[in-house]
């Protein structure tokens, strides 16, 4: 059973693994970018096709913040014209059990 304690002491105890996990993942869009890469690499313009209304500014913010946790990784290809691929991290790739008992949680409510 979860600690019965405020949120609010919660995010203020370092030993609070909600909270760590929702400063990585809880910020908004975050889920759905990581929803879309669990099917596979994507690049910038098929995320913000895929995500629809999230402007161009905050979805590179939030790529940029998953690349920092280590969740995401990008790779860049040089070649005319330049693009950019991101992908899971195993680090990444450990959330989709997460993802699943969301999924599964919807499911049934």
């Amino acid at each position: 059973m979860l600690h019965e304690r405020k949120l609010t002491d919660c995010t203020k105890d370092p030993n609070c693994y909600v909270a760590k996990t929702l400063k990585v993942i809880g910020s908004k869009w975050t889920m759905m970018i990581l929803h879309n890469l669990f099917e596979d690499k994507k690049r910038f313009g098929e995320l913000q096709r895929s995500l629809g209304s999230i402007s161009p500014k905050t979805l590179s913010q939030r790529l940029d913040e998953l690349e920092e946790t280590g969740i995401i990784e990008k790779k860049i290809f040089t070649e005319i014209p330049l693009h950019v691929e991101y992908y899971l991290t195993p680090k990444g790739n450990s959330l989709r059990k997460i993802f699943r008992d969301l999924e599964s949680w919807g499911k049934e409510h």
